[in-house]
């Protein structure tokens, strides 16, 4: 808890030292492709190669995150379903996506939030508000972010 009151008081100061916005808001993707428990793994696959992503949000019908499906979960499934012998057709993704999904604050400090990334060693953070699904931020994000400031007063 002590670390969310330092960012708190890092954001401000931020803020008020050279009037740029540096949130995790202003540099989130909102338009996501996003994925249902029920959906067949196949299908998420061929979704990751047509779009170059390595993974994306599960939600339900009310856009409330419930997951977090990857490349690395799709790989995972095609080396058991080998194993085992049984085929992929039957498999939904809800067996085989991470449940238990770190989310970030869009009103973090942009600079907070790549922190948070080397810590957590993750691609992506999904943001929720009320409840819903409203963005997601990825490491490439926080580099765009970086190259838009570039230039500026980092303090």
């Amino acid at each position: 808890m002590g670390i969310k009151s330092f960012q708190g008081a890092r954001r401000q100061q931020s803020n008020a030292a050279d009037g740029a916005s540096l949130t995790v808001s202003d540099y989130m993707t909102t338009n996501l492709i996003t994925f249902t428990p029920d959906q067949p793994i196949e299908s998420v696959m061929q979704s990751l190669i047509k779009h170059r992503i390595s993974g994306g949000p599960v939600v339900n019908e009310k856009n409330e995150l419930i997951g977090i499906i990857s490349e690395g979960d799709c790989i995972k499934q095609i080396s058991e379903s080998r194993y085992y012998n049984m085929p992929m057709q039957d498999q939904t993704i809800e067996k085989h996506m991470a449940s238990n999904v770190e989310t970030i604050d869009g009103n973090m400090n942009i600079f907070d939030a790549a922190k948070k990334f080397l810590e957590a060693k993750r691609r992506r953070f999904p943001i929720v508000e009320n409840g819903k699904l409203v963005g997601q931020i990825s490491q490439k994000d926080v580099l765009k972010a970086a190259m838009q400031l570039k230039g500026q007063n980092w303090k």
